[in-house]
């Protein structure tokens, strides 16, 4: 067969896939999808919002803890550091286990990988509570964080099977409020409680006996895929790296793909590394925000412990509206939507960090409060895309976990430094060079959404001018 030859039916196919992707759309449209459909949805939500209940602990009760252990002999600043240290430690073994357990959930499925970080997660948080001393603390929060890495990875692959495509965006969109909603909905419960008197361990206890519910639940109704319900397969977005060697609905599950087959298109991907770069900037602003928040307001602004706890749920909170807005878009705007929205609100957060930095200490605290709102607004929506459906963009049935565990572990290595090094910063220079550290970061992370943005377009339109080529008759 000639190049040219080749060409023609490379166009041919491409062409013929499309047609089977207009199909799929108009079965898979939103309003055709069934109960079963939106119960999986149901409990991947609630599911993964329950984590939250034994990740944000930690940030909520972070001034309590440093008051406690102060009137054990350990000075409040050296607490702050500690602890700051332990977070990090927790984020680093969370970054690492995001390699291994995308890889594990496409290898062995995401229901197992969504249920094991729930039990984990409620095993190591009991622990936590349950000890007095550094080293526990440390093992505790680390081994809570590494079991909480195999929950996202598993929700991405159970929903690359469940849904379509051709809806990913607003699909992800309301499965990320799982981690938004969700944290403002723990933070809000455990504000209530320590208004209410409640101490550090019973926030902890508390967070371990609600997600133990929602493991049940899930373990009782949560399937891995449709056609566990007597459902048709979902398409896939015909673009993704394994498109060249995607299987049909029929071959579906005939043959596990190996590591190997998995990782490599993936690593090949120009546009999966610029993702990655993204998610290192976007993931140190998320985590540092999640952590510190609270301490802030505390610290900084004048807020009382329960004040500031409830304050710091706004963020998430305006982030989720942000996802809903973001992901709603990105079905509609084209090939390089997505990394435009990127662009825009990174560019526009970066302006609010630097707005944050001129805020003075123990003024109005509605100016910072509502700062760190727009900021949650400005960054959640468009983060959201990175392990969500760029992801599923990337990877497919085949290989969505591992290209979201990849995505995202990248992203939180650079998030262990929202924990010891934040806390360092803000000891040593003030909340206010804090902020313009994390505006610069933003910054350069808004450039390499701009990058991505232009490369995708140029990207489109060589494809389109290939298929245009070859539908000419040779």
């Amino acid at each position: 067969m000639t190049s040219n030859q080749k060409d023609s039916s490379s166009s041919k196919a491409a062409l013929e896939v499309d047609v089977d992707i207009a199909d799929g759309i108009t079965q898979y449209s939103s309003a055709n999808l069934t109960r079963w459909h939106l119960l999986t949805m149901s409990l991947l939500v609630l599911g993964y919002s329950g984590y939250y209940f034994c990740r944000s602990d930690l940030s909520v009760v972070m001034p309590l803890l440093i008051r406690d252990l102060s009137q054990h002999g350990i000075p409040a600043n050296v607490a702050q550091v500690r602890l700051g240290f332990i977070a990090s430690a927790g984020v680093l073994a969370y970054a690492l286990g995001k390699f291994v357990c995308g890889s594990l959930a496409d290898l062995f499925g995401g229901r197992n990988n969504f249920l094991g970080g729930m039990a984990g997660a409620i095993f190591f948080t009991l622990l936590f509570a349950l000890g007095g001393a550094f080293p526990i603390f440390t093992l505790a929060w680390m081994g809570n964080r590494l079991f909480q890495s195999a929950g996202w990875v598993g929700l991405v692959k159970v929903s690359s099977r469940w849904f379509s495509y051709s809806i990913y965006g607003t699909v992800m969109a309301i499965l990320s409020l799982s981690y938004l909603v969700g944290d403002a909905a723990a933070r809000e419960t455990m504000s209530l409680l320590l208004g209410a008197g409640m101490g550090w361990r019973g926030i902890f206890f508390t967070g371990a006996g609600l997600l133990t519910l929602l493991l049940i639940a899930n373990l009782w109704l949560l399937r891995e895929t449709p056609q566990e319900r007597g459902l048709p397969a979902p398409v896939t977005n015909p673009l993704n790296v394994y498109a060249s060697e995607q299987p049909t609905a029929g071959q579906r599950g005939l043959k596990s793909p190996g590591l190997a087959e998995i990782l490599r298109p993936l690593l090949a991907s120009r546009f999966f590394w610029m993702v990655c770069l993204l998610s290192l900037g976007t993931t140190l602003l998320r985590e540092t925000f999640n952590l510190w928040t609270p301490t802030y307001f505390a610290e900084y602004v004048g807020l009382s412990t329960a004040q500031a706890a409830s304050r710091s749920a706004l963020f998430p909170l305006f982030g989720g509206v942000s996802v809903l807005v973001a992901g709603f878009l990105s079905d509609r705007l084209g090939l390089n939507g997505r990394s435009l929205v990127l662009f825009g609100g990174l560019a526009s957060g970066t302006v609010c960090l630097f707005l944050l930095a001129q805020v003075p200490g123990h003024g109005n605290p509605w100016i910072p409060v509502a700062l760190v709102a727009l900021v949650g607004f400005l960054l959640m929506g468009p983060y959201s895309y990175l392990a969500g459906a760029m992801s599923m963009d990337f990877g497919g049935e085949k290989g969505s976990a591992t290209a979201a565990g990849i995505i995202d572990g990248v992203g939180y290595l650079a998030g262990v430094l929202s924990g010891d090094t934040v806390a360092r910063i803000t000891l040593l220079y003030g909340w206010r060079n804090a902020f313009i550290a994390l505006a610069a970061t933003c910054f350069l992370t808004a450039v390499v959404a701009l990058v991505l943005a232009i490369s995708q377009r140029r990207q489109a339109r060589i494809r389109l001018k290939l298929q245009t080529v070859g539908e000419r008759p040779a």
